[in-house]
């Protein structure tokens, strides 16, 4: 009987080993089984981490230089939706979930824009659904550029009080000071590792996870600050319309699902420069890019290693001497530019989302001082290179808006209130952010947008703040960010059926005007132009609007007979002066302080053009007289050189201005990317 009840309790002993065996490797299994966007066991993990990039090496500047940064920021991303992508929710943990990032300063001031063009406007047919998205921010003291050494000795580079606002949902305001804190996290994401070919066989290492309770690296000037970042310090003096704009913007951001925020002690402001010129822009443009500190995507995926073995082969490009198409002086670094082209046209796919009616979206308008946006809509839509039908595969995501027709169809005229067109774009986002997971993946910094209207930079600000934004009115005083957004060129597009017509001008010896402008009295500084020159010498033609004639045949003749053009800024700090007198082989004189030329990543505009200090404009014929002849003669051999990347093709080639936006949209995503 004994030996029986042994021999059953050993084979039950038996079974149970066998069961438990079994359940084990079921629980392996599970484990590491992948799912549409990562593992069972990363989704879990990947909770209570937050992925921070490193230094990178990669810079697009003449020469390095040292960065430098205080404070930190943290961004929580509180996204509760249902759509056919997966979330996974986490608990609170004293850790940050989304992002950590070093604040960048900004300078003294608050936003204005010219609103005197508005029209009767109709309200729009087409409406989106809005998602319960809350975003948290938290800054201290932002770091101000250091331009030389005598200002860098004006900043304390040193922690300051914030006050972190919040809005609970009866509207009560509560304050409290946020000194050295860090946001808990409300919600995660899925790691994902979608399918996608890659550049190379190559293995490629994954870069590190590092913890949130470790503190937030620094980042450099000018890098991509923010989802939601207020404007931090005010004008002395601005127009109340400005003021009506702002009041509006608060009360849309106060009454969205949007959790805006901290409020700087006004007592930590320090001033701003009152002008930045071409050199402090060029020493901004290298601090941005030396070191570069950038936030991972919450989820890994092919393509981010792409973009490390693009960004990679581009900092050891081969060197190029000279190249038959392109011009060597022309370039900050040519090899750097024509290796970071031809990976471009190798690797780079862009997905354009179809969401969204027309006319705002999807709508390419054409004709005048805003067809660059739509130029460049109608042909990334219409493009089969780049354009991929895949957004798994894609390395962009173009948001294809535009900011004229929004201002057409949304802005109430004389209201001085854009907060129905803020909304607009919010809701669009919020449509977007909740179909995909791309979005949400990165914050938006793989995300872009092209737009050419004034108002764009503002509207644009805080719901797409992290994205690439390629920008007329690229201000450095405005919010425009080095090493991330675009300097678009405004280009005057009279006929859309011929946008080359009258093409070119006179042969420099046959250019017996000294410098010409004509133009709408908008701003300041073309009065101010007009003071000191007009009827006051032969040899500066400065005329205010110039009497019209068939196809402007006057003002085109003047532009192709003049050694130099002036280019004076209107209300904002662009001006189609800039792309016309590169289209009539005129050597281009910009009075704008602040303004970012276009390409400003790659060209180097001192080589072609000049820039005079708005101070300066007393002076001007004698800044003009004091430029070499061989010194002139050679600065428009060079506009006619650089002419090829300013023009407009019904089919686009090789480096004319279509491929250069988009090619320098994909450079400062590259920056982004720490190199391998």
């Amino acid at each position: 009987m004994g030996r029986e009840l042994l021999s059953m309790y050993q084979a039950k002993a038996r079974r149970l080993l066998w069961i438990v065996g079994m359940l084990f490797a079921v629980i392996l299994v599970v484990w590491h089984l992948e799912f549409p966007y990562g593992t069972f066991s990363s989704s879990i993990l990947s909770t209570a981490k937050v992925p921070v990039e490193g230094k990178s090496r990669f810079q697009a500047g003449d020469s390095p230089s040292d960065s430098e940064a205080v404070g930190n920021m943290s961004l929580s991303n509180d996204v509760n939706y249902t759509s056919k992508y997966g979330t996974h929710e986490i608990g609170n943990d004293n850790r940050t979930s989304g992002f950590v990032l070093e604040g960048s300063e900004g300078s003294n001031r608050t936003l204005e824009i010219d609103e005197d063009t508005g029209e009767d406007q109709e309200e729009p047919s087409d409406t989106f659904v809005k998602q319960n998205r809350t975003f948290i921010v938290k800054i201290v003291n932002p770091l101000e550029a250091d331009v030389t050494q005598e200002r860098r000795k004006q900043f304390s580079f040193e922690r300051q009080n914030t006050t972190e606002t919040t809005f609970s949902e009866g509207g009560t305001r509560n304050e409290r000071n946020t000194a050295d804190e860090v946001v808990n996290p409300t919600a995660g994401f899925p790691t994902t590792s979608p399918a996608s070919p890659m550049i190379n066989s190559s293995p490629i290492t994954a870069p590190a996870i590092i913890e949130t309770n470790v503190g937030a690296p620094p980042i450099g000037v000018g890098s991509n600050v923010t989802l939601v970042q207020k404007d931090l310090t005010t004008l002395s003096q601005k127009p109340k319309k400005s003021e009506q704009l702002h009041s509006d913007l608060n009360q849309t951001e106060q009454s969205s699902s949007m959790t805006r925020v901290p409020e700087v002690n006004k007592e930590s402001e320090r001033p701003a420069l009152d002008a930045y010129s071409i050199s402090d822009m060029n020493k901004l443009l290298r601090k941005s890019h030396s070191p570069y500190h950038s936030v991972k995507p919450l989820w890994s995926s092919p393509v981010d290693r792409q973009l490390q073995f693009a960004a990679s082969q581009i900092e050891n490009a081969p060197l190029i001497k000279s190249d038959h198409t392109l011009y060597a002086p022309l370039y900050r670094n040519l090899s750097m530019f024509k290796r970071s082209y031809e990976l471009m046209e190798n690797t780079l796919k862009v997905y354009v989302y179809r969401e969204g009616q027309r006319p705002i979206l999807h709508s390419p308008f054409l004709r005048g001082i805003y067809a660059s946006e739509g130029w460049f809509m109608k042909l990334m839509e219409a493009d089969k290179r780049f354009v991929t039908k895949n957004p798994l595969e894609a390395h962009l995501y173009y948001l294809p808006f535009s900011s004229r027709m929004l201002e057409e169809r949304l802005y109430v005229a004389n209201s001085h209130s854009h907060k129905n067109l803020v909304q607009y774009l919010k809701d669009y986002v919020d449509m977007i952010a909740g179909k995909y997971p791309f979005w949400n993946r990165t914050g938006g910094a793989d995300h872009f947008l092209v737009a050419c209207h004034d108002w764009a930079p503002t509207e644009t600000k805080e719901i797409m703040a992290m994205c690439i934004r390629a920008l007329c009115n690229a201000d450095v005083k405005e919010g425009f960010v080095f090493g991330k957004d675009v300097s678009l060129p405004e280009t005057y597009i009279k006929n859309d059926k011929k946008p080359l017509r009258d093409l070119g001008g006179n042969h420099p010896s046959k250019r017996p005007i000294l410098a010409f402008f004509a133009g709408n009295m908008h701003g300041y500084v073309r009065p101010i132009l007009l003071q000191h020159w007009e009827n006051k010498d032969p040899d500066m033609q400065i005329f205010g609007r110039l009497p019209k004639g068939k196809g402007n045949k006057n003002y085109i003749r003047r532009m192709q007979s003049s050694k130099y053009c002036i280019c004076a800024k209107g209300y904002e700090v662009n001006s189609p002066r800039v792309v016309e007198a590169i289209f009539y082989e005129c050597v281009p004189v910009i009075i704008s302080d602040n303004f970012v030329p276009p390409f400003f990543e790659v060209l180097k505009w001192e080589s072609f053009a000049v820039f005079v200090l708005e101070k300066d404009i007393p002076n001007l014929k004698n800044i003009l007289l004091s430029i070499p002849k061989k010194k002139y003669l050679q600065m428009q051999t060079r506009v006619k050189k650089v002419q090829q990347h300013f023009l407009w093709h019904a089919k686009p080639e090789k480096y004319d201005i279509f491929h250069m936006i988009l090619h320098n949209i994909w450079y400062n995503r590259l920056h982004q990317i720490k190199p391998n």
